[in-house]
């Protein structure tokens, strides 16, 4: 800390120690009790798909879940839900989308006219629209809010780490070698934002044979187990890929689907 420390870190671009960011707080009428983020430096790896699971998961456990769809070029989370009505409001702000087993989701395409739509706009405009989804939306009760980052590391990640209090992220990737080297840049950013990291969930991590059910491996084994490892880190889960899970998706059911690989995921959000 400077001697001539004002104590007011909105004026100062001093990077101290004791330098505090201000969160910006929720709608009035929304309690959110914990906040993870789903994250990955690569695109393409399934952070959707957790971000669904891990939501649907709660929900079967008698938490009030939500999702905060931060992807804002390449919103999908509808899509899985199969929600195609569009968001509502009043006077006092917007309204997520409700799923019949009560999961609360907002997303761009629920204010778009045509969810095909593309969304065309800068850096700073995007991450405004996330942090509105934050401050303007009226989420109401929330035990477990996840919010499906878009990949990397530029402005919507850098806006949700710095005004949402998240209180922890969970790291999707691949087998892929390119992988290792992606995760460990997400891996470091959440350091540096002094951000829980959960663990490691790898996705697309396997095929189950149809005929003996044996487990195939088309990108190798083991490779997010060693970065786990390597980044002290626990690894949370390994979904397989699946024809089924993915149908699912395509047909807008995703939450009939039946399966418990993210249970030590899920175990780990309730600990914190």
């Amino acid at each position: 800390m400077s001697e001539n420390c004002t104590h007011d870190c909105s004026t100062c671009s001093a990077n101290c120690s004791s330098r505090e960011i201000q969160k910006d707080a929720p709608h009035p009428m929304s309690k959110i009790k914990k906040v993870i983020g789903i994250v990955s430096g690569k695109g393409g790896v399934g952070k959707s798909l957790v971000s669904s699971l891990m939501a649907i998961g709660e929900q079967r456990r008698g938490a009030k879940a939500a999702i905060l769809d931060a992807d804002i070029t390449g919103p999908s989370i509808p899509k899985v839900f199969g929600i195609t009505d569009g968001a509502t409001g009043d006077e006092n702000g917007l309204y997520p989308a409700v799923t019949i087993p009560g999961t609360k989701i907002m997303s761009v395409n629920l204010l778009l006219e045509d969810s095909g739509d593309p969304v065309v706009w800068r850096g700073p405009v995007i991450a405004g629209v996330v942090k509105q989804f934050w401050t303007d939306v009226i989420w109401g009760e929330v035990d477990y809010m996840f919010v499906d980052m878009p990949p990397g590391t530029g402005d919507v990640p850098l806006t949700v780490f710095q005004s949402l209090p998240v209180d922890g992220i969970i790291v999707v990737t691949s087998p892929q070698e390119l992988v290792s080297m992606i995760v460990g840049k997400a891996v470091r950013m959440a350091n540096m934002m002094n951000i829980p990291i959960l663990g490691l969930v790898e996705n697309m991590s396997y095929f189950p044979c149809p005929d003996c059910g044996k487990k195939l491996y088309p990108f190798g084994e083991g490779k997010t187990r060693a970065l786990a490892a390597e980044y002290n880190l626990p690894l949370l889960a390994e979904i397989p890929m699946d024809p089924k899970l993915a149908a699912l998706c395509d047909a807008g059911t995703l939450e009939t689907f039946e399966g418990d690989w993210l249970e030590k995921a899920l175990d780990a959000v309730e600990a914190l």
